[in-house]
């Protein structure tokens, strides 16, 4: 029997209506299964934090941060997780200090013309000083039902992009064209089938669902939840994805964060498009 999972949206460009809590352009979501508590990314800034304190959540016994990539926007508010957990060590209050799980090349720094570094704030030096750290280009099996997918394979022809700007391999400063293969996502097995958890999908939602789909053997997709990065997409990736959501025919798929209007509209036509945003809770 599969187990439980709870998602929180803390952090979303968006937020639910009649919820009084607030939002910015970034990502990030308390996941609860199995009695583990995991913080998948944590937003452009601290927001992550007071959204939490609004909604009654302490963040002081987290077991996992995962993150999806490494770009600001999802990494940011590491600074303030670091700074909260300092002020309870300080002030003698109960706390639990997580494990990171990223993908090996995810605090690598990012440049993007004119921005020397879109990446992390911290670099893996002061990541390991701080948490004890998991990077993995493999799947890291988190319960027995949610599993980070760690690099995910490029099939889908059509999610093929362009570069994001140049990866400064780290300790050598060599850099290259940034695929965004520090790109990956969560998936977590429950009764009616696959639940996919996206922070940019930067490697391809449908890249990211059939891999799932192999690492876990489950075929059934239930439900999709995240950014898409359909901000901007080519003719040929829109009509692919669409297709592709389609064929696997989830209950439904909350596009969020880096999914334009537009894109939204056009998934709307081929799947159950669902409202996300900060102060949303999912159970499955």
């Amino acid at each position: 029997m599969s187990s439980r999972l709870t998602l929180t949206v803390l952090v979303d460009n968006n937020t639910i209506t009649d919820r009084y809590f607030n939002g910015e352009p970034g990502l990030s979501f308390l996941l609860e299964t199995s009695g583990k508590k995991i913080l998948f990314d944590t937003g452009y800034s601290g927001l992550f934090l007071a959204n939490a304190g609004m909604m009654g959540i302490n963040l002081r016994d987290l077991d996992y941060v995962v993150l999806s990539h490494g770009h600001l926007d999802h990494t940011g508010g590491l600074v303030t997780l670091v700074r909260h957990l300092t002020e309870a060590k300080i002030e003698d209050i109960v706390h639990r200090v997580p494990q990171i799980i990223a993908h090996s090349r995810c605090f690598y720094p990012k440049e993007k013309m004119p921005l020397k570094n879109i990446g992390s704030i911290l670099d893996e030096e002061e990541i390991r000083r701080q948490f004890p750290v998991n990077l993995s280009d493999k799947p890291v099996w988190i319960t027995d039902d949610l599993v980070f997918l760690g690099e995910i394979p490029r099939k889908f022809v059509f999610e093929q992009t362009d570069p994001k700007g140049r990866i400064i391999h780290h300790p050598s400063g060599i850099s290259e064209p940034d695929r965004m293969l520090d790109d990956s996502a969560l998936a977590f097995r429950s009764g009616a089938g696959l639940i996919i958890i996206t922070g940019c999908s930067h490697a391809g939602i449908c890249n990211i669902t059939e891999y799932a789909r192999e690492v876990c053997g489950e075929q059934r997709i239930h439900g999709i939840i995240g950014g898409l990065h359909l901000l901007k997409p080519s003719p040929e990736q829109l009509e692919g994805t669409c297709r592709y959501l389609e064929s696997v025919n989830p209950a439904a798929v909350h596009a969020c964060h880096c999914t334009s209007l537009a894109s939204k509209l056009a998934l709307a036509s081929c799947c159950p498009l669902k409202e996300t945003g900060v102060g949303m809770k999912i159970e499955w």
